[in-house]
């Protein structure tokens, strides 16, 4: 199988640490809060956050969101129960844990596609209440957006064809940190090998 490495580890922090200052320059000092979107985007929210608060010097709220049951398409995520096909939507917890009226909400996610996930993500959040303003994060934007979505800050334009699949990789879940390109070829062959 080939993938592609587009950003290594080093690429990965150095492009969080990139975000973390735009993020601030741009918040202009008003109260501000990260949240996560589950699976990945839940990890670099965790890490942009960190960065964040190093950088205004005060505690910055974390948050996380499982948009499982937010998706316009969960009815049709049925599927068969085996590998990338799961029998339905893994579920996590959410945690909002902090007011969000009054809150700039930067939510946080590995890679932007079509624009359903944030979309699904931004209704989860308002169940928390009705934030100053809402703010996206993605360390990848592959394009082919089908939603009107565009993201605040950018880790890195993936001009992809709408048959590949980009993979973001983090240490905490995954061993290492990385964000690779892989062709329909491969993901063929990885689902005929379960």
């Amino acid at each position: 199988m080939s993938q592609k490495v587009v950003l290594d580890g080093d690429d990965v922090r150095r492009t969080l640490i990139r975000i973390a200052h735009e993020i601030v320059e741009r918040s202009g000092g008003e109260q501000l809060a990260l949240v996560g979107i589950h699976r990945r985007g839940a990890v670099l929210a965790a890490r942009l956050r960190d960065q964040v608060a190093e950088l205004v010097g005060e505690p910055v709220p974390l948050g996380d969101v499982d948009i499982s049951f937010y998706r316009d398409d969960v009815g049709l995520r049925g599927g068969s129960g085996s590998g990338d096909d799961p029998a339905g939507p893994v579920v996590h917890a959410s945690h909002v844990d902090f007011p969000v009226e009054d809150t700039t909400v930067v939510l946080v996610d590995d890679v932007l596609f079509t624009g359903r996930t944030v979309r699904a993500a931004i209704d989860a959040l308002f169940d928390y209440g009705r934030p100053r303003r809402v703010q996206l994060a993605v360390l990848a934007d592959r394009g082919h957006r089908e939603l009107p979505i565009r993201p605040d800050y950018v880790g890195k334009n993936l001009p992809t064809a709408r048959s590949e699949r980009v993979n973001v990789h983090v240490s905490e879940l995954d061993g290492a940190d990385e964000v690779t390109i892989s062709s329909a070829a491969d993901i063929t062959i990885r689902r005929a090998q379960q």
